[in-house]
């Protein structure tokens, strides 16, 4: 009986031991540990990635500093977006034609979910707005109207 059981908890081992080896890591990030920089797709903005790798399988999280008066064109994400505004007002609408008329404010403290492969565009007003953006990757972003995406221009 007693090999039985040991038997038993070495299988166990071997088959928990995978599992446990891609279990998630605990994770602490501090607002002065970030590293900020221009995104090739947000010009004028600033990013850092909070956690993850927004293009890599798995969660992630990062955040953007959005400036006054900033448009983002219509685009679409290949996962869920979802965002949470820390600080400011960011306004978010729906559909493939910028249309600020159709938009919602979204206030420090809201949050916002954005279905994959739904176009939306965004924006801010006189205050930047600093956004903190999460989900599973791999992610990425497609404009609508190609010749709105920066990364062309």
């Amino acid at each position: 009986m007693p090999r039985l059981v040991l038997l038993i908890c070495l299988v166990l081992v071997l088959v928990a031991a995978p599992s446990l080896a891609q279990a998630p890591q605990h994770t602490v990030t501090m607002p002065d540990t970030l590293k900020w920089v221009e995104p090739p797709t947000f010009p004028g903005a600033r990013l850092a990635i909070v956690q993850g790798d927004p293009a890599k399988e798995g969660p992630f999280a990062y955040r953007i500093k959005v400036p006054a008066n900033y448009k983002v064109a219509p685009h679409f994400h290949r996962a869920v977006e979802n965002v949470t505004v820390l600080a400011g007002t960011f306004y978010i609408g729906m559909g493939p034609k910028f249309d600020a008329g159709a938009g919602q404010a979204i206030p420090t403290g809201g949050f916002a979910s954005v279905p994959a492969i739904h176009p939306h565009f965004a924006w801010t007003t006189a205050d930047e707005a600093l956004i903190q953006v999460h989900g599973v990757g791999p992610t990425d972003i497609t404009f609508v109207n190609t010749a709105d995406d920066p990364r062309k221009k």
